[in-house]
């Protein structure tokens, strides 16, 4: 075990730095005397304390990290730094530590479900700790780190690598990974601040505004308001969270190219982009066709919003509602549900297997069918013009393989808990993509409060396996990580 110490150290660190962000709802408890002042005073000195003190015990133990150790110290971050976010909901809300830490992991992961009623009456540091905390897990608190942690000693390649959520994590876009991760959280930061303006000049209040750009550019769903984007019922604000959906499903390593080489020809450039507008388009106009048809809405215009709005959310895995789709006809929300599996690009804050891998098994299954007809012939898979290495489409493939397993043994362990077969399985696509409403019990009419203790551990470890894309966490469950 002693091998781990450094890990341990690093980890000392992250709750450190952690616990500065805790700063920021425990000034806004005490100014606006909102009555959480002490729950954010107990969180801010048991992460600091706890962060110091295992640093102390661990600061000799100083090397660089190795890619086992890398793998171990992202695992743990996401696990153990959603216990300490969760010491604010906990105190200040009365509700049991099994519901305050599927809150935290809601938010670090960028899931965006709940548990919560009445959110218009939460003190509004507590609202403001909790889009905090789902802006900061849509980008990676590991990203943020290894921007800081170089400076003190602790090198971040291999916690990058095992946190970036993209089959290619070789492609730098700087030559230092610290750098890196700086000139990503720029554009992050620049584009919710952009969004953030936008929703304020059409009509949200300033601290709305900033909590649902929080919520919109990470993609997790969490609302200041129970009736979510219903409570404004503008076309305007939908819109605006329309584009920012849009850009944050999006790889930001192109937002980063294409600002930084002021060539928008890099989204052109992008193989993905085009899948995913093309994808996003095509179910926009079947959606409002389908629901034309039904006469759901009582014009093509209504229509249109609405599906719109509704299909680009949960596909991008952001989770926010204007409507309640599980009364549409049941074709509209399952499909919905099935985007909301690959739709979002990698490299982008949204869940899923991203928009790579399932153009890539396409192209796979489509060389398949070819060779049956051709078995002499050589059909390369190509990726934005370049062949796709074999031992690529072999990582996507038993990407994809232990997804669909992971995904069938979730719906099978919610189903033997109890739930109908609806809300089982519905609520393991939400929580192992990480967006949020499901159907049935937890739609959007609903949440995740009707579940009872062993459902929401199920949920909340399919939550962490999604956020942390399945294999980074079963590395470390396995045996062979652990011999020496």
């Amino acid at each position: 075990m002693e091998r781990f110490f450094p890990v341990f150290r690093a980890l000392g660190l992250l709750l450190s730095l952690f616990s500065l962000t805790l700063a920021i709802p425990l000034t806004s408890a005490h100014i606006l005397r909102d009555g959480a002042e002490s729950a954010y005073d107990i969180a801010f000195f048991a992460t600091l304390g706890s962060g110091l003190a295992l640093w102390c015990v661990t600061r000799r133990f100083r090397r660089d990290l190795n890619v086992r150790d890398g793998f171990l110290l992202v695992v743990l971050a996401w696990s153990v730094l959603p216990v300490f976010a969760a010491i604010p909901l906990y105190t200040q809300l009365d509700i049991s530590f099994t519901r305050a830490y599927f809150e935290a992991v809601s938010g670090l992961t960028a899931t965006g479900a709940t548990t919560l009623a009445q959110i218009d009456s939460l003190p509004p540091s507590i609202n403001l700790w909790r889009h905090l905390t789902i802006w900061m897990g849509g980008m990676g608190l590991i990203v943020l780190a290894v921007a800081i942690l170089p400076m003190l000693g602790i090198g971040g390649r291999q916690m990058f690598k095992a946190e970036i959520p993209s089959p290619m994590k070789d492609t730098k876009l700087t030559p230092r990974i610290a750098q890196t991760a700086k000139g990503l959280w720029l554009v992050y930061v620049g584009v919710t601040s952009l969004c953030a303006l936008a929703y304020h000049q059409a009509g949200m209040s300033a601290f709305d505004a900033f909590c649902h750009a929080f919520s919109t550019i990470s993609l997790g769903g969490f609302s200041t308001h129970d009736a979510n984007f219903a409570y404004w019922n503008s076309p305007q604000i939908e819109g605006i969270a329309i584009f920012f959906m849009l850009i944050a499903g999006m790889n930001f390593s192109t937002h980063y190219i294409a600002l930084t080489g002021r060539d928008p020809r890099a989204y052109l450039r992008d193989p993905e982009i085009r899948w995913f507008i093309g994808v996003l388009l095509a179910s926009v106009l079947l959606i409002t066709f389908y629901l034309w048809g039904f006469q759901i809405y009582d014009t093509s215009t209504h229509t249109l919003r609405y599906a719109a709005f509704n299909l680009i959310s949960i596909a991008t895995t952001a989770g926010f509602a204007n409507a309640d789709y599980s009364q549409w006809p049941f074709f509209a929300p399952l499909w919905m549900l099935f985007l909301c599996s690959f739709v979002s690009c990698s490299g982008s804050t949204g869940g899923g297997i991203k928009m790579m891998r399932a153009v890539l098994l396409y192209k796979q299954v489509y060389r398949e069918l070819l060779r049956a007809m051709h078995p002499r012939a050589v059909h390369p898979v190509k990726l934005g013009g370049h062949s796709v290495p074999r031992n690529m489409l072999f990582a996507v493939l038993a990407f994809s393989f232990i997804y669909m397993v992971s995904l069938v043994t979730i719906t099978l362990a919610l189903s033997f808990s109890g739930l109908d077969i609806i809300t089982a399985f519905s609520a393991a696509v939400a929580s192992l993509n990480n967006t949020g409403p499901g159907l049935g019990l937890v739609g959007p009419g609903g949440s995740y409060a009707p579940m009872n203790d062993p459902q929401i551990w199920i949920c909340t470890f399919a939550m962490l396996l999604g956020r942390l894309e399945i294999f980074t966490l079963l590395v470390v469950l396995t045996p062979a990580f652990w011999k020496k």
